[in-house]
């Protein structure tokens, strides 16, 4: 019946869904996090958004009143010191305080959340400084 071998292999797992480790590989931490069923929510307030991207539209604003000030030049400069900053950072195991991207917008003299709370996705991750290395370096 030749009926019968097409649905058995239709409703079969075909190997391209099957990862090199098997069916049952465990989640990797150490790559992707901890899964969460938040991340996929919508948000729950219509602020949520705008809040999240507070500090991009901020500094939007500022380059923009920047510019009509002094010129293109000087958020031109301002963007490079920034994108100078983000590239410098410490390991990957060891927490950063961003200390440099904080004169920059001036928020070095502010108290906020995250100075007395820690913001959550800043926390401390320890982990094997050799294995955290090779994965940011693409080794792994």
């Amino acid at each position: 019946n030749s009926r019968g071998t097409a649905s058995l292999l239709k409703d079969s797992i075909s190997f391209t869904d099957v990862s090199a480790a098997g069916l049952f590989e465990g989640h990797d931490l150490l790559r992707r996090g901890f899964t969460s069923v938040k991340n996929e929510l919508l948000p729950s307030h219509p602020l949520e958004l705008t809040e999240k991207n507070f500090q991009l539209n901020q500094d939007k604003t500022n380059f923009a009143t920047l510019r009509n000030i002094q010129g293109i030049h000087a958020p031109l400069k301002l963007q490079m010191e920034f994108r100078a900053v983000k590239q410098v950072q410490r390991l990957p195991f060891l927490h950063s305080s961003n200390m440099a991207m904080d004169i920059l917008r001036g928020n070095d003299e502010c108290i906020g959340f995250e100075d007395i709370l820690n913001d959550p996705s800043q926390s401390e991750v320890m982990g094997e400084p050799h294995m955290m290395m090779e994965h940011k370096l693409g080794l792994l």
